[in-house]
């Protein structure tokens, strides 16, 4: 069954006469419409792509399974007309997406609006083979960034320069940019999970954490490294042995059926037996796509089960403050028997001179 098809479905599961789409991510997924401005009506008898002058002719060629609507009034006012004119009164939208004031636009006269909040994402969790492939190439992009950013680290560079020779190097292998805030964690900012470049200067003895990711044609790959400059702290070696073989673990026993909390435990409990539990305070991993975060998520505070196709990272770690941390991440597809790793780069502990 197709995603649009499956929106047909989820139209007679929850009684709607129409469903509309506010959402960047949501509209692109089911129109394959990539301008910046438009909103999706889909019925059981029309798709209509809602945008204005400055997109009509790349609509017509993008989402071809569409109606394109040349708005001549806000969008709000021609989605009520639309929606008005098709006697559409029973409405799915996207309560996370949609303001308190569009909300109250919309929902007047004879339309009531019916929150379908994470019905598209959930959707969007099931990679097509199309989607596959281009994830794989993203996640080829960082393999290549990373082997080549372990030429060019040295003592002495602050983390900004590493950031700008790892972008920079993905633009050149390909991505249309970084799929998100480029990490670098140097010696005790690595006890910093989402420790952003800063100006801190990398000394011998740190170790550093790259946390980056490609944005290619329109999806995300999303990978963590860490390696050391000179001989690092014992304490930390232990701690990457820990790290590594609780990631290894998940990798080699995550498969299709677990529930998201039985993943994240694949690392976890490792992690907890051997004294680190309490340092490990994010989930394990989450679902990557159109967007850099997305379901399914590997989370002790999460529900579901993990399914065939679902794209994810696996990414345990350690962070002990004023030491420093330890994380590294891979992008997966779980498979029919367990999992394909897509990022392939090296996990090995490199020590650079």
């Amino acid at each position: 069954m197709n995603k649009l098809e499956q929106v047909q479905q989820l139209l007679k599961s929850k009684k709607l006469d129409a469903i509309v789409i506010l959402s960047d991510y949501n509209r692109r997924y089911l129109s394959e419409f990539t301008g910046t401005s438009g909103a999706l009506i889909i019925s059981s008898n029309h798709k209509y792509l809602v945008t204005d002058f400055r997109y009509t002719e790349q609509a017509k060629k993008q989402a071809t399974e569409f109606e394109i609507v040349n708005r001549k009034n806000d969008m709000i006012s021609e989605i009520k007309s639309i929606l008005e004119k098709e006697k559409l009164e029973n409405v799915g939208f996207e309560g996370h997406e949609v303001s308190y004031d569009t909300y109250l636009e919309l929902n007047k006269g004879m339309i009531t609006l019916i929150s379908i909040s994470d019905a598209i994402e959930k959707i969007r969790e099931v990679k097509s083979e199309e989607e596959i492939d281009i994830i794989k190439k993203a996640a080829q992009i960082v393999d290549e960034t990373y082997d080549y950013i372990l030429t060019v680290v040295k003592a002495g560079m602050s983390e900004r320069e590493v950031k700008a020779a790892l972008e920079s190097k993905m633009l050149q292998l390909g991505a249309d940019g970084p799929s998100f805030d480029t990490i670098v964690a140097s010696g005790y900012r690595g006890a910093l999970p989402h420790g952003v470049a800063s100006d801190k200067i990398i000394e011998q003895g740190d170790m550093i954490t790259l946390d980056f990711g490609a944005y290619y044609k329109g999806y995300c790959s999303d990978i963590t490294r860490t390696f050391a400059i000179g001989e690092p702290d014992p304490k930390m070696k232990e701690i990457y042995d820990i790290v590594l073989k609780a990631q290894i673990k998940a990798i080699d026993e995550i498969k299709p059926g677990l529930t998201v909390k039985e993943a994240d435990a694949l690392s976890r409990n490792y992690i907890e037996a051997k004294g680190y539990g309490e340092h490990f305070g994010h989930s394990l991993g989450h679902g990557i796509g159109l967007d850099i975060h997305e379901g399914p998520l590997l989370s002790r505070k999460a529900s579901g089960h993990l399914q065939v196709n679902n794209c994810v990272t696996i990414e345990p770690g350690i962070y002990v403050d004023g030491l420093g941390g330890v994380r590294i991440e891979d992008d997966i597809l779980i498979t029919e028997n367990g999992c394909e790793v897509f990022t392939k780069c090296t996990k090995d502990l490199i020590i650079l001179e």
